[in-house]
């Protein structure tokens, strides 16, 4: 364990308890000597955990304290760091260009030791198909599903058949070599999804669907799982 996972447990063990706890308990629970707790409490202090307490009473961190959001154990960075370049390779360009955003300020505002770590961080995401798309279209989507803003699309279906639909989007899909798009679809009056590179056309409508968003979605996750629907692009 490095010092910044023992760290972040120590964090987690005494937000676990609402009386304090003995250094000992502490340091047995963590496989430490006394003195390296008491190092390891002082450390938190000082990044301001309102720990109070002291050796031969016990510890007690203060409801309020939020755990750092940038204390990652070694295998937490490279989840992230995967996730990220998964990201810059599958994806359209805001998203590629977000992930390398997000990674400068990983570097910029972590600790040494997992700077380090994120550095020597062995995983990879490989080489994603061409994509056909600028990501024009799946940006406007995102907005449109942020903003809860219907969408009309040309969309061309697998037999070649063109057709406008009236869509209340709300997921993405990010797979190899395409995206896909779930929206309520008011032409079939249920849920459709739909290939990203078969939409011609999309436009921003002036009509909303407010509030409607995060039930349509859970509405969609439901209607999947009751159905055992592997997600399939619309006919």
């Amino acid at each position: 364990m490095t010092r910044t996972e023992r760290l972040l447990k120590l964090l987690q063990i005494l937000r676990s308890h609402r009386l304090p706890v003995s250094g000992q308990t502490l340091a047995g629970e963590l496989g430490v000597s006394l003195r390296t707790l008491y190092r390891d409490i002082a450390t938190l202090q000082g990044q301001g955990a309102d720990i109070h307490g002291e050796p031969g009473i016990g510890y007690l961190l203060k409801p309020g304290y939020l755990l750092p959001t940038l204390m990652f154990t070694q295998e937490e960075l490279a989840a992230l760091l995967l996730g990220l370049r998964w990201v810059e390779r599958r994806t359209d360009p805001a998203l590629r260009q977000a992930a390398q955003n997000v990674q400068g300020k990983l570097r910029a505002v972590l600790g040494a030791e997992a700077q380090a770590q994120l550095e020597k961080t062995p995983l990879f995401a490989g080489p994603a198909p061409s994509m056909s798309d600028d990501g024009a279209t799946a940006r406007a989507l995102r907005e449109a599903i942020g903003d809860e803003c219907k969408v009309l699309i040309d969309y061309t279906d697998e037999a070649g058949t063109l057709s406008r639909r009236t869509l209340r989007p709300i997921a993405l899909g990010y797979f190899d070599g395409f995206q896909m798009l779930a929206a309520w679809c008011e032409l079939r009056n249920d849920f459709r999804h739909f290939r990203l590179e078969r939409i011609s056309a999309c436009t921003r409508s002036s009509e909303r669907f407010s509030g409607q968003g995060g039930w349509l979605l859970a509405q969609w996750q439901a209607y999947n799982r009751q159905r055992g629907i592997v997600v399939q692009p619309t006919q």
